[in-house]
């Protein structure tokens, strides 16, 4: 890579998905600052304290970079948390939190990164979404519902902001081995006498199987690389188990009542 690095910021950088990326890219030259709450050290890669759910420290941690480095070339909106549970013993309290991180975290580095891409008239704007953002899961309701989301607002920003040369693209995993399974949340509603419960208890049990068994997050990280290499990337990628990602395209093509008995079957209804 000629002259200066590009700068990338990777949010929740500080294990997974997030972490495996920051890593890969700094190991190929790249300029990366891995942001998160925790920020624990990693090798060749600057950290920053930020938290996506507070307006003002996502500020301050876009413009130390600004300060430090006078670009911003790429930034991955990686950060993100799951909560599991029947969407009627969700309480709104539970949705909110849901969204603040997973929806309104992206928005708000979005917006905190666009005025200096818009400036040097280029970037990309990797978000970083879930096939469970194209294929609801059941009693993992609303965590689709904010990835669901994700790619309305990347759908709609890439239209936005492609005449400044930012490229706004989803990627979207299936099930890989991160921290997310342990760190998945069950909503209080979940437990006691709750009616879903029995069947709350298979689909996360299935999720939770599937993560444990699934490949490396290092295979998100190589698409990220490509992305941001890519002159004209496309909306959307894939990655993840093959099975996974097929069901994205069969929702596609068959009557979604047949996607209706695959799914429930898979999740042990």
């Amino acid at each position: 890579m000629g002259g200066s690095p590009r700068v990338v910021l990777v949010t929740g950088a500080s294990s997974g998905i997030g972490e495996c990326c920051a890593s890969f890219l700094s190991q190929r030259g790249y300029k990366v600052y891995g942001a998160s709450r925790r920020a624990p050290e990693l090798p060749g890669v600057s950290v920053l304290r930020m938290d996506v759910c507070d307006d003002d420290s996502v500020r301050a941690g876009v413009s130390a970079v600004l300060d430090r480095e006078g670009r911003l070339d790429a930034v991955v909106n990686n950060a993100g948390m799951g909560i599991a549970g029947a969407i009627e013993d969700t309480s709104i309290e539970e949705a909110r939190a849901q969204f603040e991180v997973n929806f309104f975290g992206v928005l708000r580095v979005c917006r905190a990164v666009l005025p200096a891409m818009r400036k040097q008239r280029g970037g990309y704007i990797v978000n970083i979404g879930s096939i469970g953002g194209l294929l609801a899961i059941p009693f993992q309701g609303l965590y689709s519902a904010s990835k669901f989301a994700v790619e309305g607002l990347t759908e709609a920003l890439r239209l936005e902001a492609r005449p400044f040369g930012i490229h706004a693209v989803t990627i979207e995993p299936g099930d890989h081995r991160t921290g997310f399974t342990e760190q998945r949340r069950r909503t209080q509603g979940s437990f006691g006498g709750s009616a879903y419960r029995e069947r709350c208890e298979r689909a996360v049990e299935r999720m939770a199987s599937d993560e444990r068994n699934g490949p490396s997050p290092l295979r998100v990280a190589r698409l990220v690389h490509r992305v941001i290499n890519t002159p004209r990337p496309r909306l959307r990628y894939t990655a993840g188990p093959a099975p996974q990602r097929a069901a994205v395209w069969l929702k596609r093509l068959l009557p979604y009542s047949v996607m209706e008995k695959v799914l429930s079957g898979y999740y042990g209804e």
